[in-house]
C-alpha cells in the first residue's frame, strides 16, 4: 500500500485528522512517537529553519523535496508536502509532483499565488487566474498516475479577491481533480462557516498559525464546521524555538545548563534517534578477531 493509499484511507474514517506542522526529522519522529496518523511539512518551517529567512519564496524545489525526502525517510506514517505553486508552469508541476510521488510523499498542497509566494498569513499576496491554476491541478493529477497521491488545492484568493472568488476558485479546482480543497487565510468566523456550507461533499483543509488572519479554532470546533483536515503548522516550530531560546539565555547566563530543567536526557535522544537499533546493527556486522585472521 503506498503512503497516499493509507492517507486516503484515514481520509475515509469518520473525524477530523489533526496534523502537527513539521520541519525536519526531528519533530517528524517526536509527532510518530506521540500517534498522529499524518505530518505535514510546512514551507514556512521549512524555509526558516533550513536557510533562516522567512516565507517569501526563498526555498527552490530542490531545496523544499530534499528536505521533505529526508522526513519521509524518517518515519513510517504518511507526509503531506507544501509544494508551494509548484515552482513553475503546468510543466514544473508534472516534475515537482513526479519527484514527490517517487520520494513516497502521501499528499501535496498545490497553491494559485504568483511566484515569488509568501506565507499565507502574511500581507501583499498576488494569485495567478483560476485558469492557469487549474491547469496545473490537472498537471498534477496527471504525474500522480496511479500513486493515489492526493491533491489540496489551495486558494489564496481571500486576501486579495474577496470570499466569494475564493469559493469559486475551489470549486473550480475540485471539477479540475483536487481531493481536498483549501482555502487559506479566511478572515473570520463566517468566512470559516460560509467555506463549510458552500463544500458539504468536499474534504476540506483548516490552517491554524498562533497570531494569523483566522480565527483560532480546536479540531472540534473545526469538525463541527464541516472540516475534515486540520493543520497546526508553526505550533512546534514557534515551542522548539522558545525552548532554545530559554536554554541559550541560561547558559549564556550561568555558563553551564545544569538547572536547567526543559532538557531531554541524553538516553532518550537515543531511544528517538534509534541509537539501539543501530548498535545492534553494528554488533551483526562487526569482524571478529577470528574472521580477521
Amino acid at each position: 500500500m503506498t503512503q497516499g493509499q493509507q492517507f486516503r484511507q484515514q481520509l475515509e474514517q469518520p473525524g477530523i485528522l489533526t496534523l502537527p506542522g513539521i520541519y525536519d526529522c526531528i519533530s517528524a519522529k517526536l509527532a510518530e512517537q506521540l500517534g498522529f496518523e499524518v505530518i505535514f511539512t510546512s514551507g514556512f518551517g521549512l524555509a526558516g529553519s533550513t536557510l533562516g529567512r522567512p516565507d517569501y519564496g526563498f526555498l527552490t524545489a530542490t531545496e523544499m523535496l530534499y528536505s521533505v525526502s529526508r522526513i519521509v525517510q524518517a518515519v513510517n506514517i504518511p507526509v503531506v508536502a507544501d509544494i508551494d505553486t509548484g515552482y513553475g508552469n503546468p510543466l514544473s508541476v508534472i516534475r515537482t509532483v513526479s519527484e514527490a510521488v517517487q520520494l513516497g510523499v502521501a499528499g501535496i498542497i498545490l497553491e494559485d499565488q504568483e511566484w515569488p509566494k509568501k506565507c499565507g498569513h502574511f500581507e501583499g499576496k498576488r494569485v495567478i487566474s483560476t485558469a492557469e491554476h487549474v491547469q496545473k491541478i490537472r498537471a498534477a493529477v496527471q504525474a500522480r498516475g496511479d500513486s493515489e497521491l492526493v491533491i489540496i488545492g489551495r486558494t489564496d484568493a481571500r486576501a486579495p479577491l474577496g470570499l466569494e472568488e475564493a469559493i469559486q476558485r475551489g470549486r473550480a479546482y475540485r471539477e479540475a481533480g483536487a481531493d481536498v480543497i483549501f482555502i487559506e487565510a479566511p478572515q473570520s468566523l463566517e468566512d470559516l462557516k460560509a467555506i463549510g456550507t458552500a463544500f458539504p461533499d468536499v474534504p476540506l483543509f483548516a490552517n491554524m498559525i498562533e497570531g494569523g488572519k483566522t480565527p483560532f479554532l480546536s479540531s472540534q470546533e473545526l469538525q463541527q464546521l464541516g472540516f475534515k483536515i486540520v493543520v497546526f503548522p508553526l505550533s512546534g516550530l514557534f515551542s522548539a524555538t522558545k525552548a532554545m531560546l530559554n536554554c541559550f539565555r541560561y547558559l549564556r547566563e550561568h555558563g553551564t545548563t545544569p538547572g536547567f530543567e526543559h532538557l531531554v536526557s541524553f538516553q532518550e535522544f537515543e531511544q528517538l534517534i534509534g541509537v539501539p537499533y543501530y548498535r545492534q546493527l553494528e554488533q551483526e556486522f562487526a569482524v571478529r578477531q577470528e574472521d580477521a585472521t
